[in-house]
């Protein structure tokens, strides 16, 4: 079974949780686990938190958010139009972060890593950033 989703959203906080249960409930049909629903919820909510406060830093733009499912490989896009990241390598370090005046632990990119299977982060300063995740559902028994 192959299936896609596309969701623009404005990059404001409260719209964080709207992405996360959207994600969780396109994400229903491959019949996750609770915890395989929770990775990816905490895995999304790390990648749009860092587009609305790294790239766009704190101004409100829009935020794309593009799900495929195809057989039990959920791929999720997230991607913005902000600042771009100089540096992809040095921003994937742990406790890493451009805002610290804003108590950012720099561990979003760590737990992105840790929750889903692939992470890869494409951008390019001035036109944006892409976090293409990858998590392998083990459908559960009905």
């Amino acid at each position: 079974m192959k299936n896609e989703m596309r969701l623009e959203f404005d990059s404001i906080s409260a719209n964080e949780a709207f992405a996360r249960v959207t994600v969780a409930a396109f994400m229903t049909q491959m019949n996750p686990s609770m915890e395989e629903v929770a990775d990816v919820k905490t895995a999304v909510s790390e990648a749009v938190t860092n587009a609305i406060i790294h790239g766009y830093g704190g101004e409100v733009h829009k935020i794309l958010i593009a799900g495929e499912i195809d057989g039990e490989w959920l791929r999720l896009e997230v991607r913005d139009q902000g600042v771009g990241i100089p540096d992809v390598e040095k921003a994937m370090e742990p406790l890493y972060t451009t805002r610290p005046e804003l108590d950012r632990s720099g561990m979003g990119f760590l737990f992105m890593e840790a929750f889903m299977d692939e992470v890869k982060v494409e951008s390019e300063p001035g036109k944006g950033t892409a976090v293409i995740m990858k998590k392998r559902i083990r459908q559960q028994e009905e």
